[in-house]
This record gives C-alpha cells, sequence and structure tokens, in this order.
C-alpha cells in the first residue's frame, strides 16, 4: 500500500476517484483526537482527516 500512497493521494485530491468507498469518517485536522479514539472503538473503518 505504502507504495502507491502517493500516486493514489494525488488522484484523490485531483478528484480522479472517489475516496468514498474507502473512508467511512471524516474529521478535521484539529479533531484528529476524536478520529483515533473512533477507529480505537472500530466505529469506522478508515479515517479521512480534512486540512
Amino acid at each position: 500500500m505504502r507504495r502507491y500512497l502517493p500516486y493514489l493521494m494525488d488522484l484523490v485530491l485531483n478528484r480522479e476517484i472517489n475516496p468514498g468507498k474507502v473512508f467511512d469518517l471524516e474529521v478535521a485536522l484539529t479533531e484528529v483526537a476524536d478520529g483515533d479514539r473512533a477507529m480505537d472503538g472500530r466505529r469506522p473503518i478508515k479515517t479521512l482527516l480534512r486540512v
């Protein structure tokens, strides 16, 4: 996965692919602790941090 991450992030950021099927929780960078707690509680599969 790490090998492809820069390429895939470019596709997401350029809106060429929709990560909605991958990320099921979206939090602001200032709420990263909330995202971590949710991940620890196994609520989301993947969390997307917004800057």
